[in-house]
């Protein structure tokens, strides 16, 4: 039997986060829950998708999340996985941090 998938939307510093996660329960924490087993593509070599790459390194050693009952969305269980995303909460538009740029010479 394979294990249940969870889509997790949550609000974290004025973005909408979308993660999938093997583990969802109400923590030892009170008011918050805890969101574990966190799923994300591998990929060997180029970079597909940008978003899952930062969401990978930005939680990627996590073992456990755990998030304030207030700033979570939605919890779903679906049958597999789709794309993770950041999205800015004000306009729903997808939103990845771009790389620092050099300074301009003066």
């Amino acid at each position: 039997m394979a294990k249940t998938l969870y889509k997790v939307t949550f609000f974290n510093a004025g973005k909408i986060y979308e993660l999938y996660a093997r583990h969802v329960g109400s923590g030892a924490l009170w008011g918050f829950t805890e969101v574990g087993e966190l799923v994300f593509d591998v990929h060997d070599g180029v970079v597909i998708d940008p978003t899952e790459e930062r969401l990978r390194d930005e939680f990627g050693n996590t073992r456990v999340l755990h998030l304030p009952m207030q700033s979570i969305v939605r919890i779903e269980e679906v049958e597999r996985k789709g794309q993770s995303a950041i999205r800015d909460a004000a306009t729903g538009e997808r939103v990845v941090t771009p790389f620092p740029l050099p300074a301009k010479p003066r």
